[in-house]
């Protein structure tokens, strides 16, 4: 993984005033990353708002660095000034904080969202995660919360895991992005073998296999 905080270049190059006004009310948003690619075409990513300080104006993203990538490449070549354009985010999803139980799932595209939402739960808070990295991409999580954590190494352990978890007693809300496959078999999951009712649940997929730029909400 490899975190950029992404401060504008210069007054005369971009609109300080709008990175000012930024907000984002949820850590489901996402924003729309815009770059130059290397044959001058315009490129559009995805990416969760890790954390904003708008004293400072500045936005922290996290970047993958798969081995090919637009934004991988990017990333492995940006330098302090380089300009991109941010958009967004268009409307948030605001989920109380107020479950008796919160249950975040997602591969490592969905990091940078479990990763803020557990900052920003409440001490008290019970939290069961369930997340597919390996490596160096089992980031650290901090949370004031009772998080009981679950690490896997990949989709099909992290649908075995879901299938396998016995859902605590009270009103819950579950989360997952991930590949869009993996997002249908969890949502299966949840709403036939859970009995999750839709409005307790929102299911999205950050990528799919063969296509850029793909962003969908099943739930």
């Amino acid at each position: 993984m490899w975190v950029v905080s992404w401060l504008p270049p210069a007054p005369e190059r971009c609109d300080l005033d709008g990175l000012a006004r930024f907000v984002s009310s949820s850590f489901d948003d996402h924003v729309k990353f815009m770059f130059d690619g290397p044959d001058g075409e315009q490129v559009r990513r995805d990416f969760t708002p890790l954390h904003y300080d708008a004293g400072a104006r500045e936005l922290t993203l996290e970047f993958a660095l798969h081995e090919h990538g637009a934004a991988s490449d990017w990333a492995r070549a940006a330098v302090a000034g380089q300009p991109a354009i941010i958009a967004g985010p268009r409307g948030s999803m605001i989920i109380a904080q107020d479950y008796d139980w919160h249950l975040l799932a997602g591969d490592r595209s969905a990091l940078p969202a479990i990763r803020r939402r557990l900052a920003e739960l409440p001490a008290g808070a019970r939290v069961i995660a369930v997340i597919a990295a390996r490596g160096a991409d089992r980031l650290p999580l901090e949370t004031a919360a009772a998080l009981d954590l679950h690490w896997v190494d990949d989709d099909g352990a992290l649908l075995a895991a879901l299938g396998a978890l016995a859902l605590p007693d009270g009103e819950g809300f579950a989360w997952y992005a991930g590949e869009a496959a993996t997002a249908k078999a969890v949502r299966a999951i949840l709403r036939e073998e859970k009995g999750m009712p839709k409005e307790a649940m929102r299911v999205s997929s950050y990528w799919k296999q063969g296509v850029a730029d793909h962003h969908e909400h099943l739930d």
